[in-house]
């Protein structure tokens, strides 16, 4: 069996009422308006035996959506079934952190089995979370809904770098959640890095400039230079939340640019 993965990018949610200063720590332009996509990923090896898949975060739901006032475009377990994926047909997901946007859902996905850093689910339910700052991006019932898999053998931790299964790797990188890790994916193209918020937008990593919602700037800064290392190239990085991803990677279906196909190399070559 051949160790290349497809990788797609599945958009769900969009953002626009928010500015620069939501984007970046002390940006110059901090009032002007910045957009943000709300995705989750899918990798897919093809052979002989049918479809391999394996989920990369599932994303909020309708009802934290409201909570939150975040409006969702379609649940993420239906925009997988629109890609002809059926949410029950899922049995492996990385979480790439707990956080609301990554790691909500999680009911719809019963039969997965889920892979998250043990640093993660200790700083989500640990004394930190007495703190109103450090607990706003987790919601309490995702947490719970992860005990509950804990408690029903379906949480695999991993404490550092980690092989999921051949041509696929999570680094842990920290920064923006204690216990953040990206994905790494082996492509027809090379190594794809789905960077998820270890850098929300290409500015993030290029640019050096921090995204406000952190635990550790530090950390948050080495995982920028650690995105590079691992990526067989900077076109190979995929950020976590920036519009320009559907702008420059192949749509799946032509007239939609809400699934693009990262395993292609970009439209126009090398960024």
């Amino acid at each position: 069996m051949s160790d290349q993965w497809e990788v797609f990018a599945l958009k769900y949610a969009e953002r626009g009422n928010r500015t620069r200063a939501d984007s970046f720590i002390a940006d110059p332009h901090h009032d002007l308006p910045h957009a943000m996509d709300y995705y989750i990923w899918v990798l897919r090896q093809e052979s002989g035996k049918g479809s391999r898949l394996i989920l990369v975060d599932t994303g909020y739901d309708t009802e934290e959506g409201i909570a939150r006032s975040r409006e969702i475009q379609i649940h993420p377990a239906e925009k997988l079934r629109q890609f002809g994926i059926a949410p029950e047909a899922i049995d492996t997901i990385i979480l790439t952190h707990l956080h609301y946007d990554h790691a909500g859902s999680l009911k719809a996905f019963p039969n997965a089995d889920l892979h998250v850093q043990a640093l993660e689910m200790s700083y989500a339910t640990g004394p930190r979370m007495c703190h109103d700052h450090l607990r706003a991006p987790f919601t309490g019932e995702h947490i719970c809904d992860m005990v509950r898999a804990l408690y029903a053998g379906r949480v695999h931790f991993s404490s550092g770098n980690k092989t999921i299964t051949e041509g696929v790797e999570t680094h842990l990188i920290g920064g923006h959640s204690r216990g953040l890790q990206c994905v790494r994916v082996k492509t027809a193209r090379g190594w794809v890095v789905l960077a998820s918020d270890a850098s929300h937008y290409y500015e993030n990593y290029r640019l050096g400039k921090p995204f406000p919602i952190v635990v550790d700037v530090e950390d948050m800064l080495t995982g920028f230079q650690t995105l590079k290392q691992l990526a067989e190239s900077d076109s190979h990085i995929i950020p976590g939340h920036d519009p320009m991803v559907r702008s420059i990677y192949q749509p799946v279906l032509a007239g939609d640019d809400s699934i693009v196909a990262l395993h292609v190399a970009p439209k126009g070559g090398i960024l």
